[in-house]
């Protein structure tokens, strides 16, 4: 059940992932301006605490002046007021500006996934690509909207409790900044094991996300082989992986704490004795002692707070990793320099030249070798083969999912290589053999073809996809909530559903992947009525699984390995006696 990893590049570049999030600030720079100077007075509001202790030690309580006290104390509840004030405003613009990049990140990525191709999903995990547009940008809101904020605070604090510590005592001070390189190395080690850890962590939880997925989208097949505890035992040994890496991420980050706290505070001890016996020397004042204590405080918290700081946002650099290398995933396909214009009116002439075609997976087989096919405006032409023939790679190209490694595939003229895929995908109805049912009402179900069309319409193509008498009969007809997939339709349901949207569509050209073989004779009879309907005007191209569906088409073109062997009617080709009288024969044997 499992599937390879997505074809992403490697790791992004520590310093190209800040700049990505650095850029995803500069249209709120107001915001970040107003977060900044209010960062700013509450850190100096908080530095200017530490001389208020001083002065009321030393002028209000040592020399015994009550209103000196008196006018102190009220002046540090000032400078208080603003600090929370301040910090309020830090705390509130921070945190929006977190909500509004990781919404905009989100919005960012989503976008970017849309342009992707088909194959690109094909080889990667959805639950990865899930967990990386969720649970990633969510780290990312975290450090922007708390730690890095919290990581700036400190670090001017620990700056300005430096510059107060040196003028209040250079004895002292030089004490201080000789543990430094004591404390600053733990927090590089650590740190640099954390980030790594913190990557290899949000893998596993995008395994999980992976596995989860897979297993109850396919509940039915689970539920009826039994698999169940093999599933479980599963899903828990990936729980204890990702749980096992996370415990050695979190030993890291309480190592590197637990060290800074140590030291710092060890540090401190240290101060308070050497400063003790000076102010018993009489070579500093209780008020400096006092002053300084608090500084040297404010120091080792802010480096404490700095070393947590730091824990986080290496986690959000290897989620920024992360989201970078799907943003740096660059579509196959894309839109040309100078795309060609299809004509205002495509007619639908459909021509495959000499088309050379092997799918990326599977460079050295070869799913189209030379196929040339000419299908006229209005014609309705079959393709029919064994497994692998080719017939589902023509539709891939004509969608233009995949350009052919040689010759040319064309609608009405155009090279396709040099159109621009969405024009060229808005001419086109694709109904897929497994119909797609969205989790939403009906009428968005048929509506996706054409979001701005009415009620009125979207009714007219559901009585015309023989969907209407049904719908009637749901509970809140047209407004009635289909479920995940469809699950509240029958299959023929679902079908007429999907028929009712390429109806809507109104597109000149028509690929059908025969919806019929899986339906019971009445849905299949509704359906086939549908079909037809569908097929009026437009250039159509069918996919044909049973033989019996196709026999009133205008030409059936049978394919093998990539090549077709048969050109013709049903009859002409009975009477040929070649791969197509096989596999009637085999079908209407059985």
């Amino acid at each position: 059940m499992n599937s390879p990893a997505p074809d992403v590049p490697p790791s992004v570049a520590p310093p190209r992932a800040l700049t990505v999030l650095l850029g995803l600030l500069v249209p709120y720079r107001s915001r970040v301006l107003i977060a900044a100077i209010a960062l700013i007075v509450a850190a100096l509001a908080l530095l200017g605490v530490g001389q208020g202790l001083r002065t009321v030690i030393d002028r209000g309580f040592a020399a015994g002046d009550p209103q000196w006290l008196d006018r102190a104390l009220f002046a540090m509840f000032g400078v208080i007021a603003l600090l929370s004030a301040s910090t309020y405003l830090r705390f509130y613009m921070v945190s929006w500006l977190g909500e509004r990049v990781a919404s905009d990140l989100r919005r960012r990525v989503f976008d970017h996934l849309l342009t992707l191709p088909p194959s690109f999903f094909e080889q990667g995990r959805t639950g990865d690509v899930i967990a990386r547009l969720t649970a990633d940008t969510a780290q990312i809101e975290s450090a922007i909207g708390s730690s890095l904020s919290l990581f700036v605070r400190n670090a001017l604090l620990l700056a300005g409790g430096l510059i107060m510590l040196l003028t209040t005592s250079v004895k002292l001070s030089l004490l201080v900044l000789g543990g430094v390189p004591l404390v600053v190395t733990p927090i590089i080690f650590f740190g640099r094991r954390v980030r790594a850890l913190a990557r290899q962590s949000q893998d596993r939880v995008a395994d999980l996300g992976n596995r989860i997925d897979e297993t109850i989208h396919e509940i039915r097949v689970v539920q009826a082989y039994g698999h169940e505890d093999a599933d479980r035992g599963d899903f828990a040994a990936r729980v204890e992986a990702g749980f096992a890496t996370a415990v050695r991420r979190t030993r890291s980050r309480a190592g590197m704490v637990a060290a800074v706290i140590l030291l710092v505070f060890g540090a401190i001890a240290l101060i308070l004795w050497v400063g003790g016996h000076d102010v018993l020397a009489g070579e500093i004042s209780g008020g400096q002692l006092s002053a300084f204590v608090f500084y040297a405080a404010l120091v080792a918290g802010s480096v404490g707070a700095i070393s947590e700081s730091w824990g986080e946002l290496q986690r959000a650099a290897g989620a920024s990793e992360r989201l970078l290398e799907l943003l740096a995933v660059r579509p196959e396909i894309s839109v040309p320099a100078a795309p060609v214009a299809l004509p205002q009116r495509v007619q639908g002439e459909i021509v495959f030249d000499a088309v050379g075609f092997a799918y990326p997976a599977r460079p050295d087989a070869a799913a189209l070798a030379g196929f040339s096919l000419t299908v006229g405006a209005g014609e309705t032409v079959a393709l029919v083969g064994p497994s692998g023939a080719g017939k589902s790679t023509v539709f891939q190209l004509l969608l233009r999912f995949y350009d052919p490694q040689s010759g040319r595939v064309c609608i009405d003229g155009v090279d396709l290589a040099c159109a621009d895929p969405r024009e060229l995908r808005r001419q086109i109805a694709l109904a897929p053999q497994e119909a797609v049912i969205f989790a939403s009402s009906v009428l968005d179900n048929v509506r996706y073809a054409r979001p701005e069309a009415t009620l009125d319409e979207v009714r007219a193509a559901c009585v015309a996809a023989y969907a209407d008498e049904f719908i009637d009969k749901l509970p809140q007809g047209y407004d009635t909530d289909l479920g995940e997939r469809g699950v509240k339709l029958s299959g023929g349901q679902r079908q007429r559903i999907a028929i009712a949207r390429a109806l809507l569509a109104d597109r000149p050209i028509l690929l059908l992947d025969e919806a019929t073989s899986a339906l019971d004779a009445e849905s299949e009879r509704l359906v086939q009525a549908a079909l037809e309907r569908l097929m009026e005007n437009r250039t159509t191209l069918v996919i044909a699984h049973r033989l019996a569906t196709v026999q009133r088409v205008d030409r059936i073109v049978v394919l093998d390995q990539g090549h077709i062997v048969e050109t013709g009617s049903h009859a002409e080709l009975l009477r040929l006696d070649g791969l197509y009288a096989k596999l009637a024969r085999l079908q209407f044997a059985a």
